[in-house]
């Protein structure tokens, strides 16, 4: 059922009148008199309750669970705080947030300190935070149980990471305070058990900025070449004395658990005391109660090991001595199954001298054969045989003399006999040639 406007309207209802007027008594307090203004706009409204809510709670702190935690891209962190009866929003710049301790999350009860401020464009009114702490020990351990299942979720505490610690490191990187007990305290220890070269690398352990420099330190740390001018670490020692939670919570930040995690260097994790524990405990290769206890870790009694050095040296020469003798009985038995030598030998000289024997008989023969035939052939060598044969021989060397004598070319030269020779000195042989040779000359 629907209701008709009326026809007409009453001068005396102000719901009813088509024009505003205005009337006295209107915004009473906007005026000086006191008499009232005329109306407002909105953005002349949103003015006044902005100013009015700025100067009425310029500075506050206020106790909430976080809900809707998020970082916009520029960097700016918006959230809402709320109990179990209200909700008020938040922003935090990008300046402030930058500078928080920690990562806040939905559902840590913060405590959030700035001013209360208004958006016009919404109609709604928001705190602008300055400061955002963790309200208490209690809401401080839910964010490190959760920062540990996200971190651990992700595999940065797995077993299998873990690297052993070298035996003996000969360079051993320290990430401390360079004043203070803990340093003392590993450089005494260090130099008692095994004197190490140690490089110290200077942090903050508390406050603003500890966690980046620790941080930092560490990635320097792994960043050095080896073989440089500033000597690689063969190990990393990241300590701190103790502390309450708070005291100890840069060693919880995401930057510095990535950091030992990602470290190529083994690394021992010794902050605080033994019933401490800090997420870097879970990320680094080892754990130490205390920093006294990281220095024993990481080196050995030197007085220990040389003992140990001595006895191995001991049972290497023992058993050394003890395997020479044993092989010394082992060839005396089985020299004692081995034959004599002169049973070895008495064949051998057997044979020497049967061979000898008959050497001797072979050469007595031969030489008797040889004499024979040199005595028969010496038989034929009597003088008047020899004698006879040289009148032989120089009989046929004259004859042949003679006859040599006879077919002598020049022979022929003393009985008138001319022998011609060309230019060439060739002897002209023929009437042919003859004829050639004088046409030549």
């Amino acid at each position: 059922m629907s209701v008709p406007f009326p026809d007409t309207a009453s001068e005396t209802d102000p719901a009813a009148r088509l024009l505003a007027e205005h009337s006295p008594g209107d915004n009473l307090g906007q005026s000086p008199s006191g008499d009232g203004a005329p109306a407002m706009t909105v953005s002349q409204l949103s003015a006044a309750i902005k100013r009015t809510v700025e100067d009425g709670f310029s500075r506050v702190r206020v106790r909430g669970e976080l809900s809707g935690a998020k970082r916009a891209a520029s960097g700016h962190f918006y959230a809402a705080l709320k109990d179990d009866n209200a909700l008020i929003d938040m922003v935090m710049w990008k300046g402030q947030a930058a500078r928080l301790a920690f990562r806040p999350e939905d559902g840590i009860e913060v405590i959030a300190t700035g001013k209360l401020t208004t958006y016009p464009g919404r109609s709604k009114y928001q705190l602008v935070v300055d400061s955002l702490e963790v309200a208490g020990e209690g809401a401080l351990m839910l964010l490190f149980e959760k920062l540990k299942a996200r971190l651990g979720a992700e595999g940065l505490f797995d077993q299998a990471r873990k690297q052993d610690l070298p035996r003996l490191p000969r360079i051993i990187g320290v990430v401390t305070s360079p004043t203070g007990a803990v340093i003392r305290d590993i450089l005494h220890r260090l130099a008692d058990r095994f004197p190490t070269h140690v490089i110290v690398w200077p942090v903050l352990v508390q406050g603003d900025g500890a966690a980046a420099q620790v941080a930092g330190a560490i990635r320097g740390f792994d960043a050095i070449a080896p073989g440089g001018p500033v000597p690689r670490p063969d190990l990393v020692i990241v300590a701190r004395g103790g502390g309450s939670i708070e005291d100890l919570w840069a060693f919880n930040e995401e930057v510095v658990v990535r950091a030992i995690a990602d470290c190529r260097i083994p690394t021992i994790s010794a902050v605080g005391h033994e019933t401490d524990t800090t997420l870097a405990d879970y990320a680094a290769d080892r754990r130490a109660p205390t920093p006294t206890a990281a220095a024993e870790m990481a080196v050995p009694v030197r007085a220990e090991l040389r003992e140990l050095l001595l006895q191995r040296a001991g049972r290497m020469v023992g058993a050394a001595n003890r395997h020479q003798a044993l092989a010394r009985e082992r060839l005396a038995a089985l020299a004692r199954h081995l034959p004599k030598r002169e049973g070895l030998y008495a064949p051998q000289r057997q044979r020497l001298d049967d061979s000898a024997d008959r050497l001797d008989r072979s050469q007595r023969q031969r030489l008797a054969v040889v004499g024979e035939r040199l005595a028969t052939r010496g038989a034929a060598l009597r003088p008047a045989l020899l004698a006879r044969r040289w009148d032989r021989d120089r009989a046929r060397l004259g004859g042949l003399g003679r006859l040599l004598d006879s077919l002598d070319p020049r022979a022929l030269l003393s009985r008138g006999y001319a022998m011609v020779r060309d230019a060439g000195g060739e002897i002209v042989t023929s009437a042919a040639r003859a004829q050639a040779a004088a046409r030549r000359w």
